[in-house]
């Protein structure tokens, strides 16, 4: 996760930056949030390691926005942030931004059961393995910051985490070791999940091929491929720190504007394709998600009368 930001901006561009981030970051969690209040209101849905899959990608992005969000202001705000509290956010920004591309190639991995093998897929997704899976992710995602700490009391003292710092990964892990950990995590990483998402695509184009019915087996492809963007999207934030670099020379004169593209492009806007790739594609989820907000909502009206 990047929200590096070089605080040279007049009062009005930095307020008007702020509003647009905090707004959408808002309008996402706030569309994520009736995602999570669809799941939890139908006993359905916590039945189906598919959507079980997907609502965990749904608040862990909540969670890495508020988390994005409250850096991205802290850099105004606040020029020096205690240590300590700067870790924890940063740790914790850094658990969910690990937490999405795995999560994208277990969904992958599901879909690909229920085209590939559909006699096989009650048995081995069931929401008991499904919370395991679930489990695994979190202790992956947070292997690399464990190491960063560990890095930290290993070569920094004590009085570092007591210390007031800008709020910026660099400053929190600055040591040749905690890049080396950044960049070999993140290549396993990555690795592995397009690995993933490239397998599971081809199976399921091979078998839609094959297949009587067509239906399920297309749209399973499109929905790979549409985790395909959003890991794309991902991993244009291992890049930022390149493009800064190439773009500062020719453009110093509007490196915050650049800056604040790319944490848009980077950090806000890939989450947007969660909501549309199964809360707007699954006419499942959809409808119940109508029917329970149009219900509620005329229970509301009715309820002051």
């Amino acid at each position: 996760m990047n929200s590096t930001v070089w605080i040279v901006d007049s009062y009005e561009e930095a307020l008007a930056k702020n509003i647009v981030i905090v707004s959408l970051g808002l309008i996402i969690n706030f569309i994520n949030g009736m995602l999570v209040v669809t799941f939890f209101s139908h006993p359905m849905f916590s039945r189906d390691s598919r959507y079980i899959l997907y609502i965990h990608l749904v608040i862990n992005d909540i969670l890495m926005i508020c988390i994005s969000v409250t850096l991205y202001m802290l850099t105004y705000v606040a020029r020096l942030v205690n240590a300590s509290l700067c870790c924890i956010l940063v740790v914790l920004g850094s658990v969910t931004f690990m937490i999405t591309p795995l999560n994208l190639a277990g969904m992958a991995i599901e879909r690909f059961i229920a085209i590939c093998k559909p006699l096989h897929h009650a048995q081995i997704c069931t929401p008991q393995r499904t919370y395991i899976f679930l489990c695994l992710l979190w202790v992956m995602g947070a292997i690399r910051s464990i190491a960063d700490i560990i890095i930290s009391l290993l070569t920094q003292p004590i009085s570092f985490f007591r210390s007031f710092i800008s709020c910026y990964p660099n400053y929190l892990f600055p040591s040749k070791a905690h890049q080396d950990n950044t960049t070999a995590s993140q290549v396993i990483y990555m690795s592995l999940v397009w690995i993933v998402l490239i397998y599971t695509y081809c199976r399921v184009l091979f078998t839609a091929r094959k297949a009587v019915s067509k239906g399920s087996a297309n749209k399973a492809q499109s929905t790979i491929l549409l985790h395909g963007v959003q890991l794309l999207l991902c991993m244009l934030s291992y890049i930022t720190p390149f493009l800064f670099i190439i773009t500062t020379p020719f453009f110093r004169l509007h490196q915050t504007k650049i800056n604040f593209c790319v944490y848009l492009l980077t950090n806000i806007l890939p989450r947007l394709l969660s909501p549309l790739i199964y809360g707007v594609r699954d006419q499942k989820f959809v409808k119940q998600m109508k029917e329970y907000f149009t219900c509620n909502i005329i229970i509301v009206k009715i309820v002051p009368s």
